[in-house]
């Protein structure tokens, strides 16, 4: 049973973190954060996106703050750096921020940059992780087919652990995978996962050697649990640019899975000034716990009226799908 909005509006806060550094063109992340039986949950979809995909990231909020979880397997999660699309100059004060991290993903393809400096931001992660680092990329789709296997060329050199969503669909993302596999850097889908209708499609083309998998947008650890199993392919565990709470659910997703061969990206919480818990990773990892938000925080981090506003009108109007889609179902 769909749990009622009165109960979710009973303790609701709309919350705005601030960033280091610009990050998916934005300067603050914002998130409405619930308080269930459970514990607390979070429900933060970007704001572009449409109100049928912020359903599912609902689903997922009640779930994780309504429903008890799949028993963990670990306790302790080993995360990644992340580099936003920095400046080269930069990337030592970003890398600094992430505790014994030994594993970066480092921001390509950005909008207005050129390869070159996206060679640099690589280059500099590679000189201050040294030859035993581990360095993925993470294009957000934003390279054509020819574009991605000239931008992977540049990039050999620096000993790719994988390259995250080069290309935007199923198709180029396939194509890709057998253009580059003389060069040995696997091909990882994300948002062809998560975005995605069908989640299983981008297995069933061959089109990735790896699913990155994300909680909030798959509509809970247990979906997400199923996607994995079902696509029979290993699976990397990140966050959304999620609060402190949000990066738990994450966490727990990751506890639960039967194999976690590479570092997970939920070490984003580095990437805050400030957050409603500290969820920073400490010697390369985070644990597999439940925080509760910092009372002073969730009052001195609360967004304004109007976009307060604006978040509780978004849960009614998903809470309502969802409702719809109970009733039909």
């Amino acid at each position: 049973m769909l749990t009622p909005l009165a109960d979710l509006l009973a303790t609701a806060r709309v919350v705005a973190l601030p960033l280091h550094t610009r990050f998916r063109g934005v300067d603050a992340r914002e998130a409405l954060l619930l308080e269930g039986p459970e514990g607390w949950a979070e429900f933060s979809p970007f704001a572009e996106y449409g109100d049928a995909e912020a359903a599912t990231w609902l689903a997922a909020a009640i779930d994780f703050g309504w429903a008890a979880q799949p028993a963990p397997l670990r306790a302790r999660i080993p995360v990644n750096a992340t580099v936003p699309a920095v400046a080269a100059a930069r990337v030592p004060g970003v890398l600094a921020r992430f505790d014994g991290c030994r594993t970066a993903k480092v921001k390509v393809a950005e909008a207005g940059q050129r390869l070159e400096e996206d060679v640099a931001r690589v280059r500099a992660v590679r000189a201050e992780m040294g030859p035993e680092g581990r360095i993925r990329v993470d294009a957000n789709g934003g390279w054509n087919v020819d574009e991605a296997e000239r931008a992977l060329h540049a990039l050999a050199e620096f000993d790719l652990e994988y390259a995250e969503q080069p290309c935007a669909t199923v198709d180029e993302l396939a194509e890709l995978r057998h253009r580059v596999r003389y060069m040995g850097i696997p091909i990882a889908a994300d948002e062809s996962v998560r975005k995605a209708s069908d989640p299983l499609a981008v297995a069933r083309a061959g089109a990735a050697d790896l699913l990155v998998v994300k909680a909030q947008p798959l509509g809970g650890v247990r979906r997400a649990l199923s996607i994995v199993a079902e696509a029979g392919l290993p699976a990397v565990v990140s966050s959304a640019l999620d609060t402190a709470i949000g990066l738990s659910q994450g966490a727990a997703l990751a506890a639960a899975l039967p194999s976690l061969e590479y570092d997970c990206g939920l070490g984003t919480a580095s990437l805050f000034l400030e957050d409603v818990a500290d969820a920073r990773p400490h010697d390369g990892s985070i644990p597999a716990v439940r925080p509760v938000p910092d009372a002073a925080a969730l009052d001195r981090l609360a967004s304004a009226d109007d976009r307060r506003d604006w978040w509780l009108s978004r849960l009614r109007r998903c809470h309502a799908l969802l409702a719809t889609a109970e009733q039909a179902g």
